[in-house]
């Protein structure tokens, strides 16, 4: 048996199609996730800094706000800053906001800029972005109640009437955000949430791995050869096996490589700093009790599951159409048409139907509370991801391998 997954496996690797389509994906998967490193830009008071300079100045000052979210922190970080506008040269004024300049925005607000706009957040109701406007006016007398204030934004988040969530869900969502461990810890994450935003770009790879295998069926009755392999002595059993088993082994491979070039470059750039860092550093109101690395591994674990069900789709494809030509017309809108339908929502057969399909399963929407019920059971949407495709994969591969057995019986 292994003599034939072998053959079987150098058969799909040795094709000059398969390098081909191989080495171009991964050249589109390196370009995708290199752009953004090679085009990001920051600032400081000579001007604009980009790409590798960049990120090193950022870097280096987020490595200088490393700290513990405590209360006190919070509230003595918004006094500093409310303090510097009793000084009329430090405040600009556009017709609507009061805003600082000068030496007290780049020696204060600059380097720590994205942490002021993370705690003037949190005190934002749902679905409201007022960016730093209300930090001056802050009553401090009784403390800055950030962890509070998060709560508080939890529940009206979830009793906002358009998410239409039931108690059940509700109690599911509070209970997971109770999991998270306060006071946050801030500090450098930059790499991995550009992982996090940047996963969907992966379902190239997954096209390419589909290309690859839409032959490894209907290529045989193409070729005529699926008459002489179906009465081979082990043709409608070991060989069938074999080609199910090389297809799955060659698919994670090669996906493999492309998830090892897309993190590589990523953390490559930025580093690996902030991978034990709480979620929450980038969005206090998501509720997964998770660290970066956490979050990456789990999405990465669904996204490894999709890769299986598409496989086994491609290879259910291939054993019952003639033509690889064929699968590819069935596999290309399965895997870019939710590219194009975007979910008005959280909540409903459409959005919860459009959320769960390949392309939106690569995005992990850590901050968005999306869940499916089944009877009294509630399930966030990583969860269902991975049953779902699990599901799909352990019916489609028995049933490839049905499909070509029946086809000469």
């Amino acid at each position: 048996m292994k003599m034939l997954v072998r053959y079987e496996f150098l058969k799909i690797v040795r094709k000059r199609s398969t390098l081909v389509i191989m080495t171009v994906s991964l050249l589109i998967t390196a370009f995708f996730f290199g752009l953004p490193l090679m085009q990001y830009q920051t600032y400081d008071r000579n001007g604009v800094i980009r790409g590798f300079a960049g990120i090193a100045h950022d870097k280096a000052q987020y490595e200088k706000l490393s700290v513990l979210l405590t209360e006190e922190y919070i509230a003595d970080t918004i006094r500093e800053y409310q303090k510097l506008f009793e000084n009329p040269d430090n405040v600009g004024y556009d017709g609507n906001d009061r805003f600082l300049i000068g030496d007290a925005y780049w020696d204060f607000v600059a380097p720590r800029e994205t942490l002021l706009y993370l705690i003037a957040s949190n005190y934002d109701a749902p679905g409201e972005n007022t960016g730093l406007n209300h930090l001056p006016g802050m009553d401090l007398a009784g403390g800055a109640g950030f962890y509070e204030a998060r709560e508080k934004k939890l529940g009206q988040t979830l009793d906002t009437p358009s998410r239409e969530l039931t108690e059940n869900q509700k109690e599911y969502w509070r209970d997971l955000s109770k999991r998270t461990d306060v006071p946050l810890h801030y500090g450098w994450h930059k790499g991995w949430n550009m992982i996090l935003e940047s996963f969907e770009l992966l379902t190239f790879a997954l096209l390419a791995v589909c290309i690859v295998l839409a032959p490894v069926f209907s290529g045989e009755y193409q070729a005529g050869t699926d008459a002489v392999i179906l009465a081979g002595k082990y043709g409608r059993t070991k060989l069938v096996t074999a080609k199910i088993f090389s297809s799955y082994l060659f698919g994670v491979l090669a996906f493999t490589l492309h998830a090892a070039v897309a993190l590589g470059l990523t953390l490559g750039a930025f580093g690996t700093g902030g991978w034990n860092l709480p979620l929450q550093i980038e969005g206090t109101a998501i509720p997964y009790p998770w660290t970066f690395l956490q979050a990456v591994l789990i999405n990465l674990g669904v996204i490894y599951l999709v890769l299986a069900a598409m496989i086994g789709l491609t290879l259910f494809l291939s054993a019952n159409m003639k033509s690889p030509y064929a699968v590819l017309a069935v596999l290309v809108p399965v895997i870019f048409l939710p590219m194009f339908l975007s979910p008005n929502g959280t909540a409903g057969f459409y959005n919860l139907t459009i959320l769960l399909l390949p392309y939106r399963s690569f995005m992990p929407e850590l901050g968005k509370y999306i869940s499916y019920r089944l009877g009294g059971i509630v399930w966030d949407a990583l969860t269902t991801r991975a049953v779902f495709y699990a599901g799909l994969t352990a019916l489609l591969a028995p049933f490839a391998g049905a499909g070509f057995r029946r086809r000469r019986s």
